[in-house]
């Protein structure tokens, strides 16, 4: 894997953890925030490792 591909995932994934922590901080935690959080995550992360690391 090329080190611009491995940048790339460290600051979406650490953008994305940032705003979840925000959110997890200021929102009182229900079901729907929580699948807010999986889903968001599955938006990000599966399109880039379909397309990166499963070739």
């Amino acid at each position: 894997m090329k080190t611009s591909v491995i940048v790339r995932f460290v600051v979406l994934g650490l953008l994305w953890l940032g705003l979840v922590g925000y959110l997890v901080t200021h929102v009182k935690m229900t079901l729907y925030i929580a699948f807010v959080i999986v889903a968001s995550a599955i938006i990000v992360f599966v399109p880039m490792y379909k397309k990166y690391i499963r070739k």
